[in-house]
């Protein structure tokens, strides 16, 4: 399969995915804890097994990290140069909370970079997905079309920031100086998508984030013109890293 038709394939998973975790929540779910105390739900491990199911099957030469196996200590060690990152629920909170800010990422990472990625937002029924040198695109009610990032407006930034750090003082201090009309704090990798369509123009991210929360919703971010860098040091943001943990970065869009 090229990247094409790899870029399908998540899209496609992705949304599937999405229909079933909204099947989930309409029907009712309990909210388990993992060890490290974040929820877990039925919604994640279905939405886990009909994504990466699909990926061996269509395309086994490929291995696939998922955030499920990765906590029950079944995903492949030592990856490759090519491999899947697979977040089958990013915003669980949200979720078991009954808010509408969570997603469905499907990345694909080839030396070290995110190259392509889908992220289905099972609550409104957008899909966004992109693949460098490609564009990025999203699909909703209204149908499909090309999304790009947007140069700040006259009335200045929109900032989106993270539902659960909303009171961070780091906010304020990185904000010092910026001309920002609005903060928007919601959660998951919505966050990227905004900034990616041209709602938003930052997103900082100053706490713990996961390599499977970042890889699609990156590779959408860059395809649609935006960039994302280190906090510290402003380096690329890159995969495969021991223990999967990303440091702080920043996302934006048009200068």
């Amino acid at each position: 399969m090229d990247d094409d038709a790899l870029l399908a394939l998540a899209t496609r998973l992705a949304t599937e995915a999405a229909a079933a975790i909204n099947a989930v929540r309409a029907a009712g779910f309990a909210v388990a804890r993992k060890a490290d105390h974040s929820p877990v739900t039925e919604a994640d491990r279905i939405a886990e097994a009909l994504i990466v199911e699909g990926l061996r099957a269509a395309a086994p030469h490929i291995p696939v990290i998922a955030e499920e196996e990765i906590e029950a200590g079944t995903a492949p060690t030592g990856p490759g140069p090519r491999f899947w990152l697979v977040d089958p629920l990013d915003g669980t909170r949200e979720f078991a909370a009954g808010r509408d800010n969570f997603t469905v990422n499907v990345g694909l990472v080839a030396q070290g970079r995110p190259v392509l990625g889908a992220v289905a937002l099972p609550a409104t029924g957008e899909v966004f997905w992109g693949r460098a040198g490609a564009g990025a695109f999203k699909r909703d009610a209204a149908g499909t079309r090309a999304i790009s990032v947007r140069r700040i407006p006259d009335e200045g930034l929109t900032v989106m920031g993270s539902h659960h750090y909303q009171d961070d003082p780091r906010m304020t201090r990185f904000l010092e100086g910026r001309h920002v009309a609005r903060i928007v704090n919601i959660g998951s990798a919505e966050k990227f998508c905004r900034v990616a369509e041209g709602s938003a123009d930052l997103y900082p991210r100053f706490g713990r984030t996961m390599e499977w929360d970042t890889a699609a919703p990156q590779a959408v971010l860059e395809a649609a013109g935006g960039t994302i860098r280190l906090l510290h040091g402003g380096g690329a943001l890159g995969y495969g890293k021991p223990g999967w943990a990303n440091p702080a970065f920043v996302c934006e869009g048009r200068a």
